[in-house]
C-alpha cells in the first residue's frame, strides 16, 4: 500500500460521502432559506416554523432519493471490499 493509493481511497471516500449527502443538505439549505424569508416577511419568530418544514422536506427527499443513495453506497462498498485482496505488505 503506497501513498498514492491512500490518497485515491481518501478522495474517493470523501467524494462518495459528499455525493450521498448532497440531496439532503441542499434540501435543508433551500427550505431553510425559503422559511427564513417567509418569517422575515411575516415577522413570525417561532422555532417550530423552521423545524417542521425541514423535517418534512428531508423525509420526502429521503424517500425519493433513498434507492439511489443505497445503490451508490452499495457500489462503493463492493468496490472497497473488492480491493481488500490487493492490499498487502
Amino acid at each position: 500500500m503506497n501513498s498514492s493509493y491512500i490518497l485515491y481511497l481518501s478522495r474517493h471516500t470523501l467524494e462518495t460521502t459528499l455525493l450521498l449527502s448532497a440531496p439532503i443538505l441542499l434540501t435543508c439549505i433551500i427550505v431553510g432559506v425559503v422559511v427564513t424569508l417567509l418569517q422575515a416577511i411575516t415577522s413570525i419568530r417561532d422555532m417550530t416554523v423552521t423545524i417542521v418544514p425541514k423535517l418534512l422536506a428531508v423525509g420526502v427527499v429521503t424517500l425519493l432519493c433513498g434507492g439511489w443513495i443505497l445503490d451508490v453506497a452499495l457500489r462503493f462498498t463492493i468496490e472497497i471490499f473488492g480491493q481488500i485482496p490487493n492490499i498487502g505488505p
